[in-house]
């Protein structure tokens, strides 16, 4: 497909549907430069994610050696 028509396709696609950004955005960490709440966003998921699982894992030694956490 020619790149003119690639891009006249993409464009239409955007316009048709409302894309503004991509739906993996957050999926993986990126070198590309956007707005600085968005740069934030992966790192504060990382940070809850990370918490969560802290929580997780002091439940599960307290049960393991009989204590309440």
């Amino acid at each position: 497909m020619p790149t003119k028509r690639y891009e006249a396709e993409i464009a239409a696609f955007i316009r048709a549907k409302g894309v503004t950004r991509c739906p993996i955005a957050f999926a993986i960490p990126t070198r590309a430069s956007g707005s600085a709440a968005d740069r934030d966003a992966p790192r504060q998921r990382a940070e809850r994610l990370e918490a969560q699982r802290d929580a997780k894992a002091r439940q599960a030694w307290a049960r393991a050696v009989g204590t309440a956490a």
